[in-house]
């Protein structure tokens, strides 16, 4: 019998935020600018935030080459100097958030994203690593990770990574299939990986995260049945399942991808189910959206725990806190702000030479955004919202402020996703798998326009 019946798989195949924020990035306006942030950044400089820790991510967008399927921000290069032209536009960047809010605070969470984090050499990324240690004071137990294409790595770059400090590894495989990677354009084979992650244990990572992604050109469930007992094999600490989103008018790389190979909606809810089933066969923890864990990893202990927490990386162990976002096209979170910086090369360098902070939009939050940011980020992370912690939070009466969403949830309630409690909702065991469903019930922006269309399925 399914983990979860194809019939309710389908039923709730609809599109939806990923929630990595609320309000989504898609709200941002370019009427949030340089001075707003600046604001923020001082604010946090000397006020009593000062003495929380830090969040920070990195983006590195260089690719040598191009994946198909990618709807990443970044740019295909061998020219490798380019990324020595930017660790020197991305310390400009670091030097002027310091100016604003001062040097040596606590840093608790450090992700490298892109892109192609590894595109840099090891003394680039010795360099970058360098930089962070001078301007922040970095604690022993945090949450420090990198992406990984193992392509651009070696057992002795991984070395090299965990000397930096790195104690979590996500390894990109999409797909084990010789057919499918080929029509991608990203060959990589199996062996190879297997070897990466046998060093990152023997060098002592923490964590090993695996990414795959169903609903690619030419798999088919049997097909990718065989990847996913590869990947139950080689036992990954986490991994994260996304779905495939072909959005070619959106994504240029995307349309090399023939439209005819993709599989049909059914072929991929049987793989999203056998998936599932298999992942749970395996003894992972369905963590949520889209991502599993071994019961012994820091992600499943903290679901267990109710102690999860969700930021733009996804969902983490590291408490709720600021994000300092440095690169081309970074979003940050500092207060009651989200920004993001220039998504091109050219326009993020030229505010930069301009002695500027790249951020060229963003959001100031209204007391109605904290309040429903509060409701989702119970719902995400806990899967339960107690109407009494929101009301002495904010000052409201529960029931009163969200009679239409409550009764809204009744749907939901009647699949069996959701209980509507006198002081509290409850996710269900089987709701947690549409958990994203229970969210979109509170989101004012999706509720006023209706238009789904922007965002990735639900499931």
């Amino acid at each position: 019998m399914s983990l979860v019946s194809p019939d309710l798989l389908r039923q709730m195949d609809l599109q939806g935020p990923r929630y990595t924020s609320y309000p989504t990035a898609d709200r941002f306006v370019e009427a949030f600018e340089e001075r707003d942030y600046v604001q923020a950044l001082e604010q946090r400089g000397t006020g009593l935030a000062r003495a929380s820790a830090l969040s920070l991510y990195v983006h590195i967008p260089f690719c040598e080459s191009l994946c198909y399927y990618c709807a990443c921000n970044k740019i295909v290069t061998r020219h490798h100097e380019r990324a020595q032209a930017y660790l020197g536009y991305l310390n400009r960047e670091l030097e002027l958030h310091l100016a604003h809010m001062g040097a040596g605070q606590v840093l608790s969470q450090l992700h490298l994203g892109g892109g192609t984090p590894t595109f840099l050499s090891d003394e680039e990324l010795r360099s970058l690593l360098s930089m962070i240690r001078r301007s922040f004071n970095r604690v022993p137990g945090g949450e420090y990770s990198i992406e990984v294409d193992p392509r651009t790595v070696t057992p002795t770059r991984l070395a090299l990574l965990a000397d930096l400090g790195f104690n979590r590894l996500s390894f990109g495989v999409q797909d084990f299939d010789p057919a499918v990677q080929r029509a991608v354009h990203r060959i990589q084979p199996a062996e190879q990986v297997f070897e990466l992650v046998q060093a990152a244990r023997r060098l002592g990572f923490e964590s090993v995260n695996v990414d795959l992604i169903y609903g690619l050109p030419l798999q088919t469930p049997e097909s990718f049945d065989r990847t996913l007992a590869q990947v139950t094999q080689l036992r990954p600490d986490r991994v994260a399942l996304y779905a495939y989103a072909h959005l070619p008018e959106r994504f240029k790389p995307q349309r090399r991808i023939l439209a005819a190979e993709l599989p049909a909606p059914a072929a991929k809810i049987t793989m999203l189910s056998r998936s599932l089933d298999a992942f749970d066969a395996a003894g992972y923890v369905y963590v949520g959206m889209d991502h599993f864990a071994l019961p012994g990893d820091a992600l499943a202990v903290a679901r267990r725990q109710g102690r999860l927490h969700r930021n733009f990386q996804g969902y983490s162990t590291q408490p709720d806190c600021d994000l300092i976002a440095l690169g081309v096209s970074a979003i940050g979170r500092i207060g009651a702000t989200y920004s993001q910086n220039a998504k091109t090369l050219e326009d993020y360098y030229d505010l930069l030479d301009q002695g500027r902070l790249p951020v060229v939009r963003g959001l100031a939050l209204s007391r109605d955004d904290l309040i429903r940011r509060s409701v989702i980020m119970a719902l995400m992370c806990q899967g339960e919202l107690q109407f009494e912690s929101l009301e002495l939070a904010f000052l409201i009466d529960f029931k009163t402020y969200f009679a239409t969403e409550l009764q809204a949830l009744s749907v939901l309630q009647a699949q069996g996703l959701v209980q509507v409690g006198r002081s509290a909702i409850t996710v269900t065991a089987q709701g947690w798998f549409f958990v994203r469903a229970v969210a979109m019930v509170f989101d004012r922006y999706l509720q006023a326009d209706r238009n789904r269309t922007r965002f990735s399925k639900i499931i």
